[in-house]
């Protein structure tokens, strides 16, 4: 990028990021611009501009969007820029303002795609209930949330209604009908969104993230009332994620909040990404949480902590543990990858990450099914673990 940045815009940057193979962008005002490249970060070019970055910035978000800005100094939002959909957060800085921005590659999530075990399809035989999806950030919570969607999306008639801050993920309708709604876009909040939801007959409520206490106190009635409920939070493990909700709450009311958890829980799956050398692959390892009578006793009970005892032991109620979890990854010989011939004979052509490890022919591409709404968004689900980039750095060291 040159001297100043005149010709700064947000197609030079994601036009950077792809030939450079990066995973996530950062721009602030002073600094050069930063490439997250197979895990680490990489400067380049010169600092950047405060006047071209705050016009930029401006440009993106819209008049409306740029008032919300100054208002709360930070704003989320989700984009598709020169035919990849990007996840955008705009904050201030002392510095003045700064971008990050997280480019996500479309493909079909479903749980065999995702290299997930087959068992959490069983979640998706139940009509009500709560099923949450935890991890860090960068886990690839967003994903596993699509592909259980999509598993139904593409096996039920469903009435689906995600709430999502932003929508990262466009899943195309095939037998599912599915409404999705984007806090401060479709709606004033995740509150409103849950309440209005309550008047759309929905089968299946989708929470993008359980982040206060009144999310969550929404979140558990719609499981109590007749619905099936996907969300996700931010924790380490299944027991940390749980503490998380208990603690959410003011001390005289954790217990009522528990039993109602305890009366509604499906399952929760806790994830990390973890690199499969011998594959050369970044993979999901879980932690899951079937509901049981122990397991709901105990959560009843508020002393989560012994739920550690109880997924040691109930592997035949189709709980794991990270360490069973992490065997049977090690006893698979084949993995899902994106050129993969399918059962029809015909070569998979929705590419991911994954799909740079087999370098391809010059002149030719992986053809995509995902198209471009009218306001410019893919249908089809992005896949959230951009940290699959530490595959490529992999081969090129041994190429080296």
């Amino acid at each position: 990028m040159s001297k100043g940045n005149c010709a700064l815009s947000i197609e030079v940057l994601i036009g950077l990021a792809k030939s450079n193979d990066a995973s996530d962008i950062h721009v602030e005002s002073g600094l050069p611009v930063h490439l997250r490249i197979r895990g680490r970060l990489k400067a380049v070019g010169d600092a950047v501009s405060y006047q071209g970055l705050l016009t930029l910035a401006e440009t993106l978000l819209g008049q409306d969007r740029w008032r919300l800005f100054l208002e709360q100094k930070s704003f989320d939002f989700a984009k598709t820029i020169s035919g990849r959909r990007c996840r955008i957060h705009l904050l201030q800085t002392y510095r003045g303002v700064g971008l990050a921005i997280r480019l996500l590659s479309p493909f079909q999530n479903t749980i065999k795609r995702c290299n997930l075990h087959p068992d959490l399809k069983e979640f998706l035989t139940h009509r009500t209930g709560l099923i949450i999806v935890t991890g860090p950030t960068g886990c690839g919570k967003s994903t596993t949330l699509a592909a259980f969607i999509q598993e139904i999306n593409q096996t039920h008639c469903r009435h689906i209604v995600t709430v999502e801050h932003p929508i990262e993920y466009i899943i195309a309708p095939q037998k599912s009908f599915i409404r999705q709604r984007e806090v401060e876009s479709n709606t004033p909040s995740i509150q409103q969104a849950l309440i209005d939801a309550m008047h759309e007959d929905p089968d299946i409520l989708v929470v993008g993230e359980m982040r206060t206490a009144e999310t969550i106190r929404l979140t558990l009635n719609a499981a109590e009332t007749g619905h099936l409920v996907f969300a996700t939070m931010h924790s380490s493990n299944v027991v940390d994620a749980l503490n998380r909700i208990r603690s959410s709450f003011p001390s005289e009311i954790q217990a009522g909040v528990m039993a109602q958890l305890a009366d509604c829980v499906v399952g929760v799956v806790a994830q990390r990404l973890i690199f499969l050398k011998a594959h050369k692959l970044l993979v999901p390892l879980c932690e899951v949480l079937t509901s049981t009578t122990a397991s709901r006793g105990v959560i009843r009970s508020g002393d989560v902590t012994k739920l550690h005892s109880v997924l040691q032991t109930s592997a035949e109620e189709g709980m794991w543990t990270f360490e069973r979890y992490q065997a049977w990854l090690d006893s698979q010989k084949q993995f899902f990858r994106p050129r993969e011939i399918q059962e029809d004979g015909q070569t998979e052509n929705v590419p991911d990450e994954t799909s740079m490890l087999a370098p391809q022919a010059p002149g030719k591409r992986i053809p995509t099914r995902s198209t471009a709404t009218a306001d410019g968004r893919i249908e089809i689900s992005p896949d959230d673990a951009a940290e699959i980039e530490q595959v490529i750095d992999e081969l090129e060291g041994k190429k080296k």
